[in-house]
Formats: C-alpha cells, sequence, structure tokens
C-alpha cells in the first residue's frame, strides 16, 4: 500500500513510462536536445611555489618559536605554581581551623 511504484525501463531512450496502467494515450511531443552554450574556459590558476626562506629567515623563526615555547611555558609553570602554592595555604588554614575547632568543643 505505501510503495512506490517504480518505472522499469531496462534501456532508456527518452520515453515516458507512465507509473500507473492506465490506458490512456498520451500525447507525447519529441524534446530538442539541450545543447550548452558555455563561455571559452578560464586560464588555470598560476601555480606558485612553496615558501622558499634565506638561512637567515630560518634562523629568525625558529628563535622566535622557541622563544615563543619558552614564554607560554613560564607562563604555565607560574600559573600551576601559584595554584599549588593556594592549595598548600588552603590545606593549613583548613587545619589551623580544624584545631581551633576542635579545642573550644572541648571546654
Amino acid at each position: 500500500m505505501l510503495r512506490p511504484k517504480v518505472p522499469i525501463n531496462p534501456t532508456p531512450n527518452r520515453t515516458f513510462v507512465p507509473l500507473d496502467d492506465s490506458s490512456a494515450e498520451l500525447d507525447v511531443q519529441p524534446v530538442a536536445p539541450v545543447v550548452c552554450q558555455h563561455q571559452a574556459p578560464a586560464p588555470p590558476p598560476v601555480v606558485r611555489g612553496g615558501v622558499h626562506l634565506t638561512a637567515g629567515a630560518t634562523v629568525a623563526a625558529i628563535g622566535a618559536g622557541t622563544a615563543a615555547v619558552l614564554v607560554i611555558g613560564a607562563v604555565l609553570v607560574g600559573m600551576f605554581l601559584a595554584i599549588s602554592i593556594t592549595a598548600g595555604s588552603l590545606a593549613v588554614v583548613a587545619l589551623v581551623a580544624r584545631s581551633i575547632l576542635n579545642d573550644q568543643s572541648k571546654r
């Protein structure tokens, strides 16, 4: 019931195959072939070589990359150190606060 009716046309020859089995004659007229009217193809893009670095530019690029890695590393290590010092300080404060609260509850 819900299956579509698919026409079977083993050799396509530009003829219309109706989906239903009606015996009504259809007025089919031949269709003129479509002719594409393209303009001249665009010229191919210019192929450029890769980046050419001189020896000095290569050394400068390596030096800049190394400096960037060292600066970023120092910033990250500094942040990690600040976090660890803060965590240690909070642990000490928690121990002191617990000790003070335990002493007051015993009195």
